[in-house]
């Protein structure tokens, strides 16, 4: 088995020493200057980096241990860099993790507690590169209400919505638009004990200042001009349920006292009415607003806050969940094509590298959106590139010759797997090699005809 690869870079000799024979079981590279661990990165594809801010010529300072951490994740963004410094240590590990560190570790080293920050970074990318490799093969499948998804940070997300799913407390779920809020909190709800109760939904940003009070909370007959009959609002239709209040800092602020009423006394007034009538309804709400923000500005009432992100569940936009937006796209393409009656089978290598080179500001749904559009827009059996119009979506410029290699191999099977319909030996005609080869590739690639 080939021997793990751990790039140390320190300017300190000494140090250097003593870390090169400190991990057994790793391949230790070790380089001083940022110069030559770039070298060393490109040659040898470490997968963890341990790295001394104060590289020359700023020993005294970090600038050129930024550059290089900068230029570590630029070039190969899967690594683990564990960054250690001496210098303003607080202050350089909040910007080291800004900047895409793993970790953190501050000077004196601890040989013993290092080692295992490096053991577990070793893990951690392990994990992520078979996660990576299941959704290129599109090995995972749909999870926790149905959301599909193989990097960890979505996962993490799912197993938090499972534990706290019993507990019956409020929850407050924060992403941007598209990031599939509203199908986390059904999840929340059919994994809870209300499951066989009411899952009610409101866009609070959807409906009228005016009209938000009588649709949360009902009305009377007769209490203002077109109430002909009593109406039960969405709390109570919630009723041993769960209420979803999407975008709910959108809910104005003479409104949210009286949601705070409900929230604390379990009990609300229709309006017109005189009558306390009790619920039990568990509330789950969403936003994409930076809530702190808003409660600085006086536009949220903290007392609201408190009561409603008892959990508070951060969900990562696509770009931070990675290897999905490929993942996704696939089950959008079986989706799509099915209900569209399309012939589209699948996607492009082009279009994959595309899919994984565009940022996704509109995150899930506007992947959806794109899909569906280039199912109805393709041509042929493979959706292409241009079927999906991202201007200017490129992958990442390639570590090294052997990764470019790589890349055009992938591709061109990839490709001719697409024209061929799947068929191995006029595949291998297209390529001009020997079906062996042709397998023996597919197998070193982890590709599937």
């Amino acid at each position: 088995m080939t021997a793990r690869k751990l790039l140390i870079v320190e300017d300190d000799l000494g140090l250097q020493r003593q870390l090169r024979w400190a991990y057994e079981g790793y391949e230790v590279l070790v380089s001083a200057d940022r110069r030559s661990a770039i070298d060393v990165l490109r040659a040898e594809e470490p997968d963890v980096v341990t790295l001394d801010l104060g590289l020359p010529p700023d020993p005294d300072g970090v600038s050129e241990g930024f550059a290089t951490l900068g230029e570590i994740l630029r070039l190969k963004p899967d690594t683990k860099v564990i960054v250690a410094s001496g210098h303003g240590a607080r202050e350089s590990a909040l910007q080291a993790i800004s900047a895409g560190a793993w970790d953190f570790y501050q000077k004196p080293i601890d040989i013993d507690a290092l080692g295992m920050i490096v053991a577990r970074a070793f893990h951690v990318h392990a994990l992520e590169a078979e996660n990576r490799r299941l959704a290129a093969r599109g090995g995972a499948a749909a999870g926790l209400g149905g959301i599909i998804s193989a990097s960890p940070e979505m996962l993490k997300v799912t197993r938090t919505i499972e534990r706290v799913a019993a507990a019956d407390v409020s929850v407050m779920l924060l992403g941007a638009s598209g990031t599939g809020k509203e199908l986390l909190a059904r999840a929340l709800h059919d994994s809870s004990p209300r499951r066989d109760r009411a899952f009610v939904a409101i866009n609070c940003a959807a409906i009228p200042d005016t009209l938000l009070e009588s649709e949360l909370f009902g009305h009377e007959k007769g209490a203002f001009t077109g109430a002909i009959k009593t109406t039960e609002g969405k709390i109570e239709q919630a009723q041993g349920g769960t209420l979803f209040l999407d975008e709910v800092g959108d809910i104005p602020l003479p409104l949210q006292v009286k949601l705070l009423r409900f929230l604390q006394e379990r009990v609300i007034e229709r309006i017109g009415g005189r009558r306390a009538i009790a619920v039990d309804t568990r509330i789950v709400c969403a936003t994409h607003q930076d809530v702190d923000a808003m409660i600085a500005d006086g536009r949220f009432r903290d007392d609201l806050y408190y009561r409603l992100a008892e959990i508070v569940v951060r969900i990562p936009s696509l770009a931070e969940r990675p290897g999905d937006a490929v993942l996704l796209a696939r089950h959008f393409v079986a989706k799509h094509a099915k209900a569209l009656h399309s012939g589209v089978a699948g996607l492009s290598a082009e279009a994959c590298a595309a899919i994984e080179g565009w940022g996704w500001p509109g995150n899930v749904r506007e992947l959806e959106n794109r899909i569906k559009r280039a199912v109805i827009m393709a041509e042929g059996k493979h959706i292409v590139a241009a079927d999906l119009d991202l201007p200017g979506a490129a992958p990442a410029a390639p570590l090294n010759l052997k990764a470019v290699r790589e890349a055009a191999d992938r591709a061109a099977i990839a490709h001719a797997l697409a024209r061929s319909d799947g068929n191995i030996s006029n595949t291998a005609k297209l390529l001009g090699i020997s079906r062996p080869t042709l397998y023996d590739l597919l197998k070193s690639y982890d590709l599937h005809a």
